[in-house]
């Protein structure tokens, strides 16, 4: 990945539908919406797969003991924006 590499909401939304099996489209997945309980009902098992794809795609490990995991997870724009904070080059 380069300097310029830029991961979209849209990238993560299917990342995210590819990785837990879920059966809706990325446009379904409101940028805003909770990831967590209202929003998606993703769940705790849910979260570690998801944190192993993206360490497997990106190489940003997120340790479930963060103090941040919460805030993390909290949304797909709240995900997208930390992975591109965390982008190993």
């Amino acid at each position: 990945m380069s300097n310029e590499t830029v991961v979209t909401e849209a990238e993560i939304a299917e990342l995210i539908i590819s990785a837990l099996r879920l059966r809706i489209s990325p446009q379904d997945i409101n940028p805003e919406e909770p990831l967590f309980e209202d929003g998606l009902s993703l769940d705790s098992i849910d979260a570690l797969e998801l944190a192993l794809e993206i360490e497997i795609r990106y190489g940003i490990r997120i340790k479930a003991d963060r103090s941040d995991v919460r805030e993390i997870f909290a949304s797909l724009r709240a995900l997208t924006d930390f992975i591109n904070k965390n982008l190993r080059i």
